[in-house]
């Protein structure tokens, strides 16, 4: 299974990542449209992320909810009809939130740059150091560490929760 080393921390100031990380990148943005729907799964996160309505992701992985520098594996299975696939990992599992959300994206090296603007949440980062089969994961967190300091990131606004999580408090006061 793939490994990447992960982090999350709230955007304080989003202009300041932005213009910082567009100096580090030769790779130009992306902004992408996302639809996380997570399903009830006891051994692991799954999730499909619907990008269009003829493209999606069908995620598995596995990770602590710690708000430090983490590793995540995971799995990763393409979809042409993520309609179908919602209708029947809904029926089979059960649905456990949704997520919705702006992702700016930016390569800097081998880590994926996440900048995302969250529904009902807010702005964050979120690096994805994609590790080659011969890098530690202490390698690998080096590399996050360096990164974060580097855009100014403070160690406080580090966390460790999923969106799905962070959601789940304000979707139990709606109803």
């Amino acid at each position: 299974m793939p490994l990447n080393i992960e982090i999350k921390a709230i955007l304080n100031d989003r202009e300041r990542v932005e213009n910082t990380v567009t100096r580090l990148t030769v790779v130009p943005l992306q902004l992408i449209a996302q639809e996380d729907h997570f399903f009830c799964c006891d051994e692991a996160r799954l999730k499909l992320r619907i990008l269009t309505p003829d493209s999606g992701e069908l995620i598995r992985y596995e990770r602590t909810n710690a708000p430090k520098i983490r590793s995540s594996r995971y799995l990763i299975a393409r979809t042409a009809d993520p309609a179908i696939m919602l209708e029947i990992l809904t029926k089979t599992l059960g649905k456990a939130g949704v997520v919705r959300k702006e992702r700016t994206l930016y390569l800097v090296g081998q880590t994926r740059v996440h900048l995302d603007q969250v529904s009902d949440l807010g702005d964050f980062l979120e690096l994805e150091v994609v590790l080659r089969p011969e890098q530690s994961k202490e390698e690998g967190k080096r590399i996050a560490d360096g990164l974060l300091s580097t855009l100014g990131i403070n160690r406080t606004d580090i966390i460790g929760e999923a969106y799905v999580d962070l959601l789940a408090p304000r979707a139990e006061s709606i109803r």
